[in-house]
């Protein structure tokens, strides 16, 4: 993918949900790497007070919102992955401010190159900013198995949650790199540190 001169090198970082994106984007963190997290944004994004919170109340009624004011978000999720029409409602809300306030990120982060995480970056106009798309990889069973442990009630609705988005084959169609991250943590932080090396050599390559 090319690259724009000028700018750091920056890096999207995706995969499917509880594929390990945090773990990985915190090993590039530890190494002093600019991380842009759009799962952080879109909290700050949907705060109370903010107006994605009072647009989501219009739109989707009391019912996602939880009695000290903020975004209920289980109700939310449970909402939209049962509805696509209610998940796209959602993403118009949300996904130009959180894009916005990515770009703006970014263009204040430095370092000579950025890791940029977005869930639903195949889906996202985001994939057009970054400049090597970067996946975190694991079986899909892996993936229901960390679920059921952190955020599904039942195998059902964590099946239902990976079928709303992209599949692993088309992340991986996308991916220029990947990092497979099936529960070994050593193995996961020397697959980043040999990206780390990579990337800082690509970065020291550009010119102004």
């Amino acid at each position: 993918m090319a690259t724009r001169r000028g700018n750091p090198l920056r890096i999207g970082l995706t995969g499917g949900i509880a594929s390990g994106k945090s773990t990985v984007a915190d090993m590039f963190a530890d190494l002093g790497v600019p991380v842009i997290d759009t799962d952080l944004i879109a909290r700050d994004v949907v705060a109370p007070g903010q107006p994605a919170l009072q647009e989501i109340r219009k739109a989707f009624g009391a019912g996602v919102i939880a009695e000290d004011g903020s975004l209920d978000r289980p109700a939310m999720r449970t909402l939209v992955f049962g509805d696509d029409a209610a998940r796209r409602r959602l993403e118009a809300i949300l996904h130009p401010r959180i894009g916005a306030a990515t770009r703006e990120q970014a263009d204040t982060a430095g370092g000579p190159y950025q890791i940029i995480v977005v869930p639903l970056l195949l889906e996202s106009s985001l994939r057009a900013f970054v400049d090597r798309v970067l996946v975190v990889d694991c079986e899909e069973e892996t993936q229901i198995a960390r679920l059921l442990s952190r955020d599904a009630e039942s195998e059902s609705q964590a099946r239902r949650i990976l079928a709303a988005q992209a599949s692993r084959a088309e992340r991986l169609a996308i991916a220029d790199d990947v990092i497979a991250n099936e529960g070994d943590l050593d193995d996961t932080r020397e697959q980043v540190r040999r990206l780390h090396r990579r990337y800082l050599d690509e970065a020291g390559t550009r010119k102004p």
